[in-house]
Protein backbone atom coordinates (compact mmCIF):
# COMPACT_ATOMS: atom_id res chain seq x y z
CA UNK A 1 0.00 0.00 0.00
CA UNK A 2 1.90 3.05 -1.18
CA UNK A 3 -1.01 5.52 -0.87
CA UNK A 4 -1.19 7.47 2.38
CA UNK A 5 -3.45 5.53 5.19
CA UNK A 6 -6.50 7.96 6.57
CA UNK A 7 -8.81 7.32 9.10
CA UNK A 8 -11.91 8.55 9.77
CA UNK A 9 -13.39 8.20 13.67
CA UNK A 10 -17.49 9.07 13.26
CA UNK A 11 -18.49 10.61 16.81
CA UNK A 12 -21.99 11.92 18.15
CA UNK A 13 -20.55 14.58 20.14
CA UNK A 14 -17.98 16.48 20.99
CA UNK A 15 -15.76 14.26 23.76
CA UNK A 16 -16.92 11.36 21.88
CA UNK A 17 -13.84 11.29 20.44
CA UNK A 18 -11.85 11.36 23.29
CA UNK A 19 -13.70 8.34 24.88
CA UNK A 20 -13.68 6.45 22.12
CA UNK A 21 -10.55 5.01 20.73
CA UNK A 22 -8.47 8.52 21.44
CA UNK A 23 -5.63 6.35 21.98
CA UNK A 24 -5.48 4.21 18.90
CA UNK A 25 -6.12 7.38 17.24
CA UNK A 26 -2.82 9.18 18.48
CA UNK A 27 -1.21 5.85 17.73
CA UNK A 28 -2.18 6.19 13.81
CA UNK A 29 -1.36 9.71 13.82
CA UNK A 30 2.60 9.28 15.15
CA UNK A 31 2.95 6.86 12.42
CA UNK A 32 1.29 9.07 9.70
CA UNK A 33 -1.64 7.74 9.54
CA UNK A 34 -4.22 11.08 8.24
CA UNK A 35 -7.13 10.94 11.33
CA UNK A 36 -10.25 13.03 10.68
CA UNK A 37 -12.85 13.28 13.44
CA UNK A 38 -15.97 13.51 12.09
CA UNK A 39 -18.41 15.43 14.74
CA UNK A 40 -21.89 15.14 13.82
CA UNK A 41 -23.78 17.71 16.29
CA UNK A 42 -22.03 20.51 18.60
CA UNK A 43 -23.70 19.13 22.27
CA UNK A 44 -25.91 21.73 22.30
CA UNK A 45 -27.92 19.80 24.58
CA UNK A 46 -25.37 17.75 26.41
CA UNK A 47 -25.69 17.85 30.43
CA UNK A 48 -22.77 20.26 32.30
CA UNK A 49 -21.53 16.65 33.88
CA UNK A 50 -18.27 18.20 35.54
CA UNK A 51 -19.41 18.96 39.56
CA UNK A 52 -17.40 21.83 39.17
CA UNK A 53 -18.66 23.63 36.65
CA UNK A 54 -22.02 22.87 37.46
CA UNK A 55 -24.29 25.85 38.11
CA UNK A 56 -21.51 28.76 36.40
CA UNK A 57 -23.69 30.88 34.28
CA UNK A 58 -21.32 31.91 31.39
CA UNK A 59 -20.80 28.29 30.85
CA UNK A 60 -25.05 27.21 31.03
CA UNK A 61 -25.30 30.43 28.98
CA UNK A 62 -22.93 29.40 26.06
CA UNK A 63 -22.34 25.41 26.56
CA UNK A 64 -22.19 25.47 21.95
CA UNK A 65 -19.20 27.64 21.96
CA UNK A 66 -17.93 26.57 25.56
CA UNK A 67 -18.01 22.62 23.84
CA UNK A 68 -16.41 23.81 20.54
CA UNK A 69 -13.37 24.95 22.08
CA UNK A 70 -13.34 21.91 24.05
CA UNK A 71 -13.21 20.36 21.19
CA UNK A 72 -10.50 22.43 19.65
CA UNK A 73 -8.15 21.44 22.19
CA UNK A 74 -8.93 18.04 22.40
CA UNK A 75 -8.15 17.60 18.71
CA UNK A 76 -5.02 19.23 19.11
CA UNK A 77 -3.99 17.24 22.09
CA UNK A 78 -4.91 14.27 19.72
CA UNK A 79 -3.15 15.60 16.59
CA UNK A 80 -5.96 14.68 14.35
CA UNK A 81 -8.19 17.10 11.99
CA UNK A 82 -12.19 17.49 12.72
CA UNK A 83 -14.99 18.57 10.95
CA UNK A 84 -18.13 19.56 12.49
CA UNK A 85 -21.26 17.79 10.14
CA UNK A 86 -23.46 20.17 11.71
CA UNK A 87 -26.63 18.62 13.27
CA UNK A 88 -28.52 19.86 16.08
CA UNK A 89 -27.68 17.62 19.49
CA UNK A 90 -31.35 15.40 20.22
CA UNK A 91 -30.27 15.05 23.87
CA UNK A 92 -30.88 12.51 25.98
CA UNK A 93 -34.60 12.20 27.03
CA UNK A 94 -35.32 11.06 30.44
CA UNK A 95 -38.62 9.91 32.50
CA UNK A 96 -41.57 7.46 32.19
CA UNK A 97 -42.90 7.61 28.99
CA UNK A 98 -39.84 9.40 27.56
CA UNK A 99 -40.56 12.71 26.62
CA UNK A 100 -40.66 13.20 22.17
CA UNK A 101 -37.24 14.54 21.05
CA UNK A 102 -36.98 17.73 19.69
CA UNK A 103 -38.09 19.09 16.66
CA UNK A 104 -35.56 19.67 13.72
CA UNK A 105 -32.96 17.22 16.17
CA UNK A 106 -30.11 15.07 14.53
CA UNK A 107 -32.10 11.67 15.90
CA UNK A 108 -35.16 13.35 13.57
CA UNK A 109 -33.50 13.92 10.42
CA UNK A 110 -33.85 11.61 7.46
CA UNK A 111 -31.59 8.85 7.30
CA UNK A 112 -30.49 9.04 3.54
CA UNK A 113 -30.68 13.21 3.30
CA UNK A 114 -28.50 13.10 7.06
CA UNK A 115 -25.71 10.64 5.46
CA UNK A 116 -25.31 12.66 2.56
CA UNK A 117 -23.50 15.06 4.63
CA UNK A 118 -21.20 12.48 5.73
CA UNK A 119 -20.70 11.04 2.01
CA UNK A 120 -19.70 14.53 1.24
CA UNK A 121 -16.83 14.32 3.60
CA UNK A 122 -15.55 10.87 3.10
CA UNK A 123 -15.49 11.50 -0.68
CA UNK A 124 -13.26 14.52 0.48
CA UNK A 125 -10.98 12.90 3.10
CA UNK A 126 -10.77 9.44 1.06
CA UNK A 127 -10.51 7.22 3.99
CA UNK A 128 -10.15 3.52 3.47
CA UNK A 129 -11.05 2.87 7.06
CA UNK A 130 -13.94 3.78 9.13
CA UNK A 131 -14.74 3.36 12.55
CA UNK A 132 -18.40 4.39 14.72
CA UNK A 133 -20.72 3.07 16.92
CA UNK A 134 -22.92 -0.61 16.71
CA UNK A 135 -26.66 -0.80 16.44
CA UNK A 136 -27.46 -0.08 20.12
CA UNK A 137 -24.82 3.56 19.89
CA UNK A 138 -22.87 1.64 22.38
CA UNK A 139 -25.38 2.78 24.70
CA UNK A 140 -28.82 3.77 23.61
CA UNK A 141 -28.59 7.07 23.07
CA UNK A 142 -30.44 8.65 20.50
CA UNK A 143 -27.92 10.72 18.54
CA UNK A 144 -25.28 7.53 19.32
CA UNK A 145 -27.57 5.28 17.33
CA UNK A 146 -28.52 7.64 14.41
CA UNK A 147 -24.76 8.21 13.77
CA UNK A 148 -24.57 4.52 13.00
CA UNK A 149 -27.47 4.73 10.85
CA UNK A 150 -25.49 7.41 8.82
CA UNK A 151 -22.08 6.26 8.95
CA UNK A 152 -23.14 2.63 7.91
CA UNK A 153 -25.34 4.01 4.80
CA UNK A 154 -22.27 6.38 3.92
CA UNK A 155 -19.86 3.52 3.82
CA UNK A 156 -22.49 1.49 1.44
CA UNK A 157 -23.00 4.34 -1.10
CA UNK A 158 -20.08 6.80 -0.94
CA UNK A 159 -18.99 5.22 -3.90
CA UNK A 160 -22.95 5.43 -5.73
CA UNK A 161 -23.21 8.30 -7.95
CA UNK A 162 -26.61 7.78 -8.77
CA UNK A 163 -27.64 7.81 -5.43
CA UNK A 164 -25.39 10.96 -3.72
CA UNK A 165 -24.56 12.52 -7.73
CA UNK A 166 -20.94 13.51 -7.95
CA UNK A 167 -22.09 17.19 -8.85
CA UNK A 168 -23.18 17.88 -5.24
CA UNK A 169 -21.07 14.88 -3.02
CA UNK A 170 -18.21 15.14 -4.95
CA UNK A 171 -16.15 12.13 -6.53
CA UNK A 172 -17.35 8.89 -5.60
CA UNK A 173 -14.88 6.88 -3.21
CA UNK A 174 -15.26 3.61 -1.54
CA UNK A 175 -14.13 2.96 1.86
CA UNK A 176 -12.77 -0.56 2.68
CA UNK A 177 -13.46 -1.51 6.26
CA UNK A 178 -15.77 0.04 8.83
CA UNK A 179 -15.74 -1.06 12.76
CA UNK A 180 -17.31 0.11 15.88
CA UNK A 181 -15.95 1.01 18.96
CA UNK A 182 -16.50 -1.28 21.81
CA UNK A 183 -14.03 -0.18 24.10
CA UNK A 184 -16.41 -0.34 27.32
CA UNK A 185 -16.70 -4.41 26.83
CA UNK A 186 -16.79 -6.63 29.62
CA UNK A 187 -13.55 -8.72 28.86
CA UNK A 188 -11.66 -5.34 29.75
CA UNK A 189 -13.68 -4.48 32.65
CA UNK A 190 -13.60 -7.29 34.46
CA UNK A 191 -10.12 -7.48 33.70
CA UNK A 192 -9.06 -4.20 35.43
CA UNK A 193 -11.59 -4.76 37.80
CA UNK A 194 -9.87 -7.88 39.07
CA UNK A 195 -6.88 -6.41 38.74
CA UNK A 196 -7.60 -3.25 41.14
CA UNK A 197 -9.06 -5.92 43.81
CA UNK A 198 -6.12 -8.31 43.19
CA UNK A 199 -3.63 -5.19 44.61
CA UNK A 200 -5.99 -4.09 48.01
CA UNK A 201 -7.29 -1.59 45.94
CA UNK A 202 -11.34 -0.28 45.34
CA UNK A 203 -12.69 -0.91 41.74
CA UNK A 204 -14.63 2.08 40.12
CA UNK A 205 -16.33 -1.06 37.91
CA UNK A 206 -18.36 -3.22 40.35
CA UNK A 207 -21.54 -1.01 40.13
CA UNK A 208 -20.63 -1.51 36.04
CA UNK A 209 -20.74 -5.20 36.21
CA UNK A 210 -23.76 -5.62 38.59
CA UNK A 211 -25.67 -3.70 36.08
CA UNK A 212 -24.25 -5.62 33.09
CA UNK A 213 -24.86 -9.12 34.95
CA UNK A 214 -28.77 -7.55 36.03
CA UNK A 215 -29.57 -6.37 32.29
CA UNK A 216 -28.28 -9.24 30.69
CA UNK A 217 -26.14 -7.30 28.24
CA UNK A 218 -25.06 -9.89 25.27
CA UNK A 219 -21.55 -9.67 24.53
CA UNK A 220 -20.23 -8.18 21.91
CA UNK A 221 -17.69 -10.31 19.34
CA UNK A 222 -14.06 -8.48 19.36
CA UNK A 223 -12.53 -8.55 16.55
CA UNK A 224 -9.68 -6.26 16.77
CA UNK A 225 -7.15 -5.42 19.71
CA UNK A 226 -5.28 -2.41 18.64
CA UNK A 227 -2.01 -1.63 21.35
CA UNK A 228 -1.79 1.33 22.34
CA UNK A 229 -0.78 1.55 25.97
CA UNK A 230 1.63 4.01 25.44
CA UNK A 231 -0.89 6.68 24.22
CA UNK A 232 -3.30 6.40 27.28
CA UNK A 233 -1.64 9.32 28.95
CA UNK A 234 -2.42 11.55 25.47
CA UNK A 235 -6.49 9.57 25.50
CA UNK A 236 -6.27 10.95 29.25
CA UNK A 237 -5.28 14.59 28.47
CA UNK A 238 -7.67 15.24 24.99
CA UNK A 239 -10.76 13.43 27.98
CA UNK A 240 -10.13 16.33 30.03
CA UNK A 241 -9.78 19.03 27.51
CA UNK A 242 -13.60 18.42 27.64
CA UNK A 243 -13.96 20.03 31.07
CA UNK A 244 -17.80 20.17 30.82
CA UNK A 245 -18.14 16.63 30.66
CA UNK A 246 -15.41 15.02 32.25
CA UNK A 247 -14.18 15.36 36.32
CA UNK A 248 -10.47 15.01 36.66
CA UNK A 249 -10.89 13.61 40.03
CA UNK A 250 -14.34 11.30 38.66
CA UNK A 251 -13.68 7.57 38.38
CA UNK A 252 -12.53 8.19 34.40
CA UNK A 253 -9.18 7.65 36.06
CA UNK A 254 -9.30 5.98 39.17
CA UNK A 255 -7.65 2.78 37.78
CA UNK A 256 -3.78 4.16 37.90
CA UNK A 257 -2.09 3.97 34.73
CA UNK A 258 0.40 1.40 35.44
CA UNK A 259 -1.81 -1.26 35.86
CA UNK A 260 -4.12 -0.48 32.70
CA UNK A 261 -0.97 -0.57 30.95
CA UNK A 262 -0.04 -3.76 32.44
CA UNK A 263 -3.34 -5.83 32.03
CA UNK A 264 -5.05 -4.26 28.92
CA UNK A 265 -2.91 -2.15 27.15
CA UNK A 266 -5.34 -1.91 23.63
CA UNK A 267 -8.20 -0.86 22.31
CA UNK A 268 -10.80 -2.99 21.15
CA UNK A 269 -13.18 -2.82 17.75
CA UNK A 270 -15.32 -4.92 16.11
CA UNK A 271 -14.80 -5.71 12.61
CA UNK A 272 -18.53 -4.72 11.14
CA UNK A 273 -17.82 -4.96 7.61
CA UNK A 274 -14.67 -5.72 5.22
CA UNK A 275 -14.22 -5.13 1.24
CA UNK A 276 -10.37 -6.80 1.79
CA UNK A 277 -9.76 -10.23 3.12
CA UNK A 278 -7.97 -10.22 7.04
CA UNK A 279 -7.58 -12.59 9.51
CA UNK A 280 -9.45 -11.95 12.76
CA UNK A 281 -8.33 -11.04 15.51
CA UNK A 282 -6.58 -8.26 14.08
CA UNK A 283 -4.46 -5.89 15.80
CA UNK A 284 -4.15 -3.51 13.29
CA UNK A 285 -7.34 -1.33 11.81
CA UNK A 286 -5.66 -1.25 8.31
CA UNK A 287 -4.94 -5.34 8.27
CA UNK A 288 -5.56 -6.30 4.47
CA UNK A 289 -5.05 -2.60 3.01
CA UNK A 290 -1.42 -2.47 4.00
CA UNK A 291 -0.61 -5.62 2.34
CA UNK A 292 -2.42 -4.99 -0.87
Amino acid sequence: MTEQLRLMAVHAHPDDESSKGAATMAKYVDEGVDVLVATCTGGERGSILNPKLQGDTYVEEHIHEVRKKEMDEARQILGVKQAWLGFVDSGLPEGDPLPPLPEGCFALQDVDEAAGALVRLIREFRPQVITTYDENGGYPHPDHIMTHKITMVAFEHAADTDKYPEAEFGPAWQPLKVYYNQGFNRQRTLAMHNAMLERGLESPYTEWLERWENMKVKERELTTFVPCGDYFEIRDKALIAHATQIDPDGGWFRVPMEIQKEVWPTEEYELAKSLVETSLPEDDLFAGIREN
